[in-house]
């Protein structure tokens, strides 16, 4: 989903995983030297937000989350590591290619299920840039994702398919050509 490129001259990525209950930031280091199809990636720092504890709006929470990747950011610039451009979402629903939710973000605060609501488009616009570069944002369904940190273990298999259980629950299959 990502070109490769944007990850060799870089130690790690920026990554969010969007809940129906809480909000996962984290810096995860991709470690090419070991593994080049980032078998090897480890999170390196975190962050977890308990958001449905509290009465949100949809622009309050989108705030939180800005403000969770920007501490992480800055812990990364602290311990010398060079994030990517780019910044990695996992969230409920069906994601359409222009980023906004068409359906399944339910229980989500707010209404994320609008055409006029682009979660990647209010991030880029409030981390425009990462480093040197323009900050690329690729978000896709949470079970999409977890099935695509898979792939460099699930070679010899085919089909296959992941089941998520959380707030809401999420499938994913995935065939090897």
């Amino acid at each position: 989903m990502v070109p490769g490129w944007m990850f060799e001259a870089h130690d790690a990525i920026l990554a969010v995983d969007i809940g129906g209950t809480n909000i996962r930031t984290g810096v995860v280091r991709v470690n090419l030297e070991q593994a080049p199809d980032m078998a090897k990636a480890k999170v390196w720092k975190y962050e977890l937000w308990r958001y449905c504890d509290e009465k949100l709006s949809r622009e309050e929470t989108v705030e939180g989350l800005v403000r969770m990747l920007k501490r992480l950011i800055n812990r990364a610039k602290r311990s010398n590591l060079k994030l990517a451009p780019f910044i990695g979402i996992g969230c409920p629903g069906k994601i359409e290619a222009d980023g906004s939710i068409e359906s399944g973000g339910q229980n989500l605060p707010g209404n994320w299920e609008s055409n006029r609501f682009n979660l990647p488009k209010q991030l880029a616009e409030a981390i425009p840039h990462l480093g040197e570069h323009e900050t690329m944002l690729v978000m896709h369904n949470d079970a999409v994702v977890q099935g695509l940190s898979e792939v460099p273990f699930m070679k010899d298999v085919s089909p296959w398919a992941i089941f998520t259980i959380g707030t809401g629950l999420g499938n994913a299959l995935f065939n090897n050509r």
